[in-house]
């Protein structure tokens, strides 16, 4: 048995695809319940707010563009973060709201403070709970305006890094969304579960390969629904660190306005390229810029198809082999596993354990110390 079957992290990125699998079937099964349930409250106006803390927000940060052509269009990300800090800002009487929180273990304070915030200023509230932790806080609220989605037991992670709850708790949502079309939608995913296995199968030595590059920082891009794949990756890869390479995020037009000055010779550039020919062309030009005027460690690029870029142009390129049509709601999670094998390896090369990087115990699996004036 290779060593990275050792850690949970490792099996637990790979589990993905057969996760999913099982994430549909649980999805598919209660149709008709889901269909009834959000069927109600859209109709009645309901506004789709995305919540969750750290990576479980991240959720909501990429499928909140990514949802545009579901029933959830126009839904909107705010982390429970803000919300239990500065619920006036969002939510008032006059406020009916469907709130879809992620939670893999359903037990950070932000978790349940969230839906009561919510609760005590809007007039009206329903919940769809998404969920890895049956023992979880949120897992055991009950109420006619509440939708629990309990996902596999195998998606509540054991190590410290969510992975497989991010990526199932975000496929579980845009199932959702398209209740109304599941069976199209069916195959869809289950072609981009075929895509990360072979992804998986063909790339982890050249990632693992990339992951020894001398590299003390890191910048993720993405445009779309892929900025917030980005924003997923790059904690990843700086909290599997530990911190010791500093990770930062951005869209490729939004690089441009003064956060390309972190780009060093000391810096791991990955590029996550949109799907869409249109959108592509502003990400090229960006690319072709740094390479020109920057030296850098390293270039890794991930994409459905290489667009043209010259093999001088990058060290790694990994095609998910993704089919264009494939709608972002489905197909920008498949760029995740990327950043998330690189933080695994990184973190070995780092001599960290990848189940548990923090040394220093400044991050912990569920989140505590947080003291709630609500």
């Amino acid at each position: 048995m290779s060593m990275t079957q050792n850690y949970h992290t490792y099996r637990e990125i790979r589990q993905q695809p057969a996760v999913w699998r099982d994430a549909v079937r649980l999805i598919g099964g209660r149709k008709a319940e889901i269909r009834s349930f959000t069927d109600k409250y859209l109709n009645e106006g309901y506004a789709v707010i995305l919540t969750g803390a750290g990576t479980s927000a991240y959720i909501g940060d990429a499928l909140e563009p990514a949802l545009h052509e579901t029933r959830f269009k126009g839904a909107r990300a705010i982390a429970t973060t803000d919300i239990i800090t500065n619920p006036q800002m969002y939510f008032d009487s006059s406020s009916k709201v469907l709130l879809v929180s992620f939670a893999r273990s359903g037990n950070s304070p932000e978790s349940v403070g969230a839906v009561k915030a919510v609760e005590k200023i809007a007039g009206e509230v329903a919940h769809i709970f998404i969920t890895c932790n049956k023992d979880g806080q949120l897992a055991q609220m009950h109420g006619d305006n509440i939708l629990t989605i309990l996902l596999p037991p195998a998606t509540n992670d054991l190590s410290l890094a969510m992975t497989s709850s991010y990526s199932t708790m975000f496929l579980s949502c845009a199932l959702i969304a398209n209740i109304d079309r599941l069976e199209q939608d069916i195959p869809l995913v289950e072609e981009v579960s075929s895509c990360v296995e072979k992804v998986l199968d063909r790339y982890e030595a050249a990632i693992r390969k990339i992951a020894t590059l001398d590299f003390k920082r890191a910048i993720f891009l993405g445009s779309g629904p892929l900025k917030g794949v980005a924003e997923e990756c790059h904690l990843k890869l700086q909290e599997l660190t530990d911190g010791s390479v500093m990770c930062s995020f951005d869209s490729y037009l939004g690089f441009r306005h003064g956060p390309k000055a972190v780009v060093n010779g000391d810096s791991l550039l990955v590029y996550l390229l949109s799907p869409n020919p249109s959108v592509r062309r502003y990400e090229l030009d960006l690319i072709r810029q740094v390479q020109k005027g920057n030296k850098v460690t390293g270039v890794l690029v991930v994409c459905t198809k290489n667009p043209g870029l010259d093999p001088s142009e990058y060290d790694l390129c990994i095609e998910t082999g993704m089919p264009q049509d494939i709608p972002p709601c489905y197909g920008c999670v498949s760029y995740v596993v990327a950043g998330q094998l690189l933080g695994f390896f990184k973190s070995i090369d780092c001599g960290l354990n990848p189940d548990t990087p923090s040394v220093s115990g400044n991050i912990s699996r569920v989140v505590e110390g947080v003291t709630l004036y609500i």
